[in-house]
């Protein structure tokens, strides 16, 4: 279903336009709301951070399931984000050869929270033979928790887990990109749209990444995805 724009006072490619500008450089509100009305658009900087936070999550939600098939073998990792002034946890998962597979902000770092993302991450991306965690416990714990539900669904061969720090260079160094872009922004006021603006950034990076085969520009891909 083609994601809606009924009754934004602005035409849909300049709403996606100025979203995909904020999610892929580093700008500020206020600098976008100047650049955009260089070019006589004419929009202040509180309307962007609500399209934002609006449209982003949607374009996401679908970037997840339309974007290329990826790898078996899955690393995983949680970096941290500042949201009013505490730090939270962006859950983050690639495969063996870098490419994205899923992402979600979480307000605590647990059991629950890595179960959650990991039933997340094989709704959209199909089973792994293995996962590459840290020695952390709670994913330890969520990857157990999985292979639990997985067996009493009738799944014979349990996912693989391999607790080796230095396999996981490869996501680590993904997550630079991530830091890159927010590093400006000075922390985040709220969850939501903390969650709503790093969905929305994740798929700026899979469009770098190059996961949806398009043979178009950048903006244009992601405008496709709202299609």
């Amino acid at each position: 279903m083609t994601i809606s724009f009924k009754g934004a006072h602005f035409p849909r490619d300049v709403i996606l336009h100025a979203v995909f500008f904020y999610l892929r450089f580093s700008v500020s509100y206020r600098d976008l709301e100047e650049i955009l009305a260089e070019r006589g658009v004419k929009v202040d900087h509180a309307t962007l951070n609500r399209w934002i936070v609006k449209y982003a999550p949607l374009v996401a939600d679908r970037a997840r399931r339309q974007k290329r098939c990826c790898g078996r073998s899955w690393r995983m990792d949680e970096t941290y984000v500042r949201v009013k002034g505490v730090w939270v946890y962006l859950y983050r998962a690639v495969d063996k050869h870098g490419k994205t597979l899923d992402f979600m902000l979480s307000e605590r770092r647990s059991k629950a929270a890595a179960t959650i993302f990991f039933a997340r991450a094989l709704e959209v991306n199909g089973l792994p033979r293995k996962i590459v965690i840290d020695k952390s416990g709670a994913n330890t714990a969520g990857i157990k928790a999985i292979n639990k539900m997985l067996k009493g669904f009738g799944c014979p061969v349990p996912i693989e887990m391999v607790r080796r720090k230095f396999l996981n260079n490869i996501i680590e160094q993904d997550h630079r990109f991530i830091k890159r872009r927010i590093r400006p922004m000075l922390g985040f006021k709220s969850f939501a749209s903390a969650s709503a603006t790093l969905e929305g950034i994740e798929v700026a990076q899979m469009i770098r990444k190059g996961q949806f085969g398009l043979e178009i520009c950048p903006f244009k891909q992601f405008a496709e995805l709202a299609v």
